[in-house]
């Protein structure tokens, strides 16, 4: 398979109406934030399948509409967040990118005990009202799969779901990632329920059908079936960090004069690295004495 393949996100529905559907590619975001981060292993798959949720959630999503995720547990990782938008692009990073541990009994990357068994999911959605939307649930497990799952069907009200996968190959990189979201709108009956139940019981890991060259559409007619899929959409997925000099600047004006004073006189320069893209901006004397005049409470006239 051309591992090169872009990161592309499809959306649909299915069974007249009655199933809701996504499905993404996300193998060259995971890797570019294993990149960045220098994200071991047992948290590269962490960070990916949230990222993934979190892309997938993102197509939700309507115009300037964007949300967070926070993924607080008791595992070694620390705090895993995550923010993505109605146009496909994502960020995210893990307090502590240098974790891996043994496999689980299944032989497969322990997330779980990465992430932690208790704890939080957070998500926090701007949809552009006076307040963003909260919704907050405890980790049940901590794959993130099943947690994503119990958010929607406690905190949303929808029954879904959800799958997510990260495959690491040898060298530490990533082979492949990707994910669907499933969710039941009214009107299904019992009988069908139980098809969509067994169906996403039975299907192969979502690693596994990127591993067979299967693209996000085909993956989605593995749970549904070939004649029932119809796609109204497909996006490209991004890495998109909204950290700028300016941002970086208008930080350490609001130190104030004190710190900033204190800062000069310490280090003769300061450097900020952005959590999301580890990006560092570095500020010499000149440039923070100009800043520091900026800070300066301005005389009364």
């Amino acid at each position: 398979m051309d591992n090169q393949l872009k990161d592309v996100l499809v959306r649909g529905t299915a069974w007249d109406g009655k199933i809701r559907v996504f499905a993404a590619r996300t193998t060259q975001l995971v890797e570019e934030l294993r990149q960045r981060h220098g994200t071991y292993p047992t948290a590269t798959a962490a960070l990916g399948r949230t990222l993934t949720a979190g892309a997938i959630m993102g197509a939700m999503l309507k115009g300037k509409e964007k949300l967070t995720i926070q993924v607080k547990g008791d595992g070694p990782i620390g705090q895993i967040v995550v923010d993505a938008n109605a146009d496909g692009e994502v960020r995210g990073y893990v307090d502590h990118p240098q974790v891996h541990l043994a496999g689980n009994a299944h032989g497969k990357l322990d997330v779980a005990g990465a992430v932690g068994r208790s704890g939080h999911l957070h998500i926090s959605k701007d949809l552009g009202m006076k307040e963003p939307y909260r919704g907050s649930i405890p980790i049940i497990s901590g794959e993130l799969g099943e947690d994503f799952t119990y958010y929607f069907a406690v905190s949303e009200q929808t029954p879904s779901a959800v799958g997510l996968g990260v495959l690491v190959d040898t060298d530490n990189s990533v082979l492949h990632a990707g994910g669907f979201i499933v969710q039941l709108m009214p009107g299904l009956t019992d009988a069908e329920i139980t098809r969509l139940e067994q169906a996403v019981g039975s299907m192969p890991p979502v690693t596994a059908l990127l591993d067979q060259g299967e693209t996000p559409e085909e993956i989605l007619r593995w749970i549904v079936g070939d004649s029932d899929l119809q796609i109204h959409g497909t996006m490209d997925l991004t890495f998109r960090c909204s950290c700028s000099a300016g941002r970086v600047e208008q930080t350490l004006l609001s130190l104030g004069e004190h710190e900033l004073k204190q800062i000069i006189e310490e280090d003769g320069k300061a450097e900020v690295v952005c959590q999301f893209c580890n990006e560092a901006y570095t500020f010499e004397r000149p440039q923070l004495e100009l800043l520091l005049a900026q800070a300066k409470p301005k005389p009364i006239q």
